[in-house]
C-alpha cells in the first residue's frame, strides 16, 4: 500500500522500553513499502539521539520508558528536530497525559492495542498533516482547557468581542493576526474534524485547507493542527463547541 507521497520513503523511529512492542509495531508497520523504519530506542534519551541523527518525519513514542519518559522526551525531540512529527503510544485515553504531550509538541496519540488498520491509519494522519484524535477525547480535552485557562474570566468583568486582553500581547497579535477563515478553520479543529472534513464543510478544497493550516501554525508559534487547536483554546480565540470569541477581526 502506497501513502499519497510516494515521491519519497517517510522514515520512522519507534520509542519503547519493551522490545516485544517495539517488533510488534515494526511488524504492523512492515508491509507500508513507503514507510521504513530507521531506528529504534529503548528510552526517551534514545529517542531524542536518534531523533538528532536521523531526522525522521515521525516517532511513535511510548509513554512510560525509564530514565526520560516520553512526554519529556517529546519536548527534547521537537527542539532538535522540529520538523519531526511525534505520536504518542498509550496504553489509556488519558486527558492529562494527552494534554501534557501535546503541550510537548505532539501530534496526536494511538493506543498500544489499535488494529494494524488503526495504528498505519494514524501513522499516515499524522504524516499529511492531520492528527490521529478521536473526536469525543478531542472534546474532553477542549473542554479540560477551557476549565483551565480562563479561570481568571470569571472574576473580571466581561470584554466586548472586539476587545483584547491587555496584559497578553501575544494573544492580541495573534487575534488580529488569524482572518475570519483561519478562525472558521480552528473551530472545525476543535470539534476533531479532519482537513477533508474541513474542506467539505467549508467548500473549498484540500489543498486550501492545508495552506490555511501553514499559516495558522506560523501565525500561533506552533508546528501541527493539534497544538493549533490547544493555542486557540489557551488565547480564547475559540472554545470547546466551535464558538469562536471573536467572529470577524
Amino acid at each position: 500500500m502506497k501513502g499519497s507521497d510516494a515521491t519519497a520513503d517517510k522514515t520512522l523511529v519507534i520509542a519503547d522500553d519493551h522490545a516485544l512492542v517495539r517488533e510488534g509495531i515494526r511488524t504492523m508497520l512492515a508491509r507500508e513499502t513507503d514507510l521504513r523504519v530507521v531506528a529504534e530506542a529503548e528510552n526517551g534519551y534514545q529517542a531524542v539521539e536518534l531523533c538528532r541523527a536521523h531526522a525522521p518525519d515521525l516517532v511513535l513514542m511510548d509513554v512510560r520508558m525509564p530514565g526520560m519518559d516520553g512526554l519529556q522526551a517529546t519536548r527534547r525531540v521537537k527542539a532538535a528536530s522540529p520538523r519531526t512529527a511525534v505520536l504518542i503510544v498509550t496504553t489509556h485515553e488519558s486527558v492529562d497525559y494527552l494534554l501534557e504531550a501535546i503541550r510537548n509538541g505532539a501530534a496526536g496519540y494511538v493506543l498500544k492495542e489499535s488494529t494494524r488498520a488503526e495504528l498505519v491509519g494514524a501513522v499516515r494522519k499524522v504524516l499529511s498533516g492531520d492528527s490521529p484524535l478521536n473526536p469525543n477525547l478531542a472534546m474532553r480535552l477542549l473542554q479540560r482547557l477551557s476549565h483551565d485557562a480562563p479561570e481568571q474570566e470569571a472574576t473580571e468583568p466581561r470584554r466586548s468581542e472586539r476587545e483584547a486582553i491587555p496584559d497578553d500581547p501575544n494573544a492580541q497579535r495573534s487575534r488580529h493576526a488569524l482572518t475570519p477563515r483561519e478562525i472558521e478553520v480552528i473551530e472545525a479543529l476543535c470539534e476533531g474534524a479532519t482537513n477533508r472534513q474541513i474542506a467539505h464543510a467549508l467548500h473549498i478544497s484540500l489543498s486550501t485547507i492545508k495552506n490555511h493550516l501553514e499559516r495558522i501554525n506560523q501565525k500561533l508559534g506552533v508546528s501541527d493542527r493539534t497544538q493549533a487547536a490547544v493555542r486557540a483554546i489557551e488565547l480564547g480565540l475559540v472554545r470547546p463547541g466551535g464558538r469562536s470569541r471573536k467572529r470577524a477581526i
